[in-house]
């Protein structure tokens, strides 16, 4: 209905960027989005809008020290206390919650996390992320696969990023995806990867990484797909085991109590908990200490290029 304009999506005077996927979660929305703010957070005034799923409330809610991962969600959370100063917002209903924010805040930039669905709203520029493992050219929608809607719809973005792509691909391996995403679409075709830091957080201590080879380490996730990180600390020779739960996980008072009785089984005095950024932000209250998280960038290849495409549509916008 909105293809065919029976029902319309509202523009906006500012420039609003999309970053959003066909598939079901993990492809590397956050870490994109935090890619947007450290490149133009120098210059703009941004705010960030999300659904803020998982969440326990309802409605509108602009971010602030009282808020919590159950009142915003949890990569909403982490973005507000990661940057400073950032307006952070959540409403199911964007527009509503773009001209609420438009008309208190007067933000330069609005960035849209996982909006891509969002047909309400037309932003000036959508971001399209899919998975170099597992691309939605080679995806099936519902229950047949994982993706939301149609591969066709690729159509609407502007730009494509291939994310948690490896650093050492060749031209021809690029060149190959691209042919099978322009198929779909004649957006400009980037590749991401991940880089994890060298150091691991909690509020109080900093651990250099490579100390953990003398560390037992429990590991625990509630990330869509946590086989990356696995195979990033085994390369790191970091022994750990795992305790995996699901893409963002609600930790219950039984789940700490389980991760805190595996964790006294280890027979080891140098051990710790480690997690990611994201699920650190759920669990550090429950933890006095031994919980650390191992923050993660996106670096994209031919960078240059890319946030040129993204400053230049935010300048002429302007």
């Amino acid at each position: 209905m909105y293809d065919k304009r029976i029902l319309k999506s509202e523009q906006f005077e500012v420039p609003v960027i999309n970053v959003g996927n066909l598939s079901v979660g993990g492809t590397g929305k956050t870490p994109q989005i935090e890619y947007l703010i450290r490149l133009l957070q120098k210059n703009y005034k941004i705010a960030v809008i999300s659904r803020g799923y998982k969440r326990k409330t309802k409605g509108f809610i602009v971010a602030d020290e009282s808020s919590t991962p159950e009142t915003i969600g949890d990569e909403p959370y982490q973005i507000f206390h990661k940057f400073d100063p950032i307006i952070v917002a959540v409403g199911e209903d964007r527009v509503k919650a773009i001209r609420k924010v438009l008309a208190k805040f007067h933000p330069d930039v609005i960035l849209l996390d996982d909006a891509f669905q969002h047909r309400r709203v037309q932003a000036g520029l959508n971001l399209l992320l899919t998975p170099y493992q597992t691309p939605f050219f080679n995806d099936f929608v519902l229950p047949a696969g994982n993706l939301r809607e149609g591969r066709k719809n690729a159509k609407r973005a502007d730009l494509v990023v291939v994310t948690k792509s490896s650093n050492e691909l060749t031209d021809h391996q690029r060149d190959l995806y691209r042919k099978k995403i322009h198929l779909y679409t004649d957006a400009p075709v980037f590749f991401s990867h991940i880089v994890y830091d060298d150091k691991i957080y909690n509020n109080k201590s900093i651990f250099l990484l490579h100390e953990l080879t003398s560390y037992e380490v429990l590991l625990v996730t509630g990330i869509a797909n946590p086989h990356p990180l696995y195979s990033f600390l085994s390369e790191k020779n970091i022994n750990f085991d795992s305790l995996k739960f699901g893409d963002h996980h609600y930790f219950s008072k039984e789940d700490v109590k389980h991760i805190k009785k595996v964790f006294e089984k280890i027979n080891n005095e140098k051990k710790i908990i480690l997690t990611t950024e994201k699920d650190f932000v759920r669990l550090h209250r429950h933890f006095e200490k031994d919980l650390y998280y191992l923050p993660i960038q996106t670096e994209i290849f031919e960078n240059e290029v890319f946030n040129n495409k993204i400053l230049d549509y935010v300048s002429n916008k302007k």
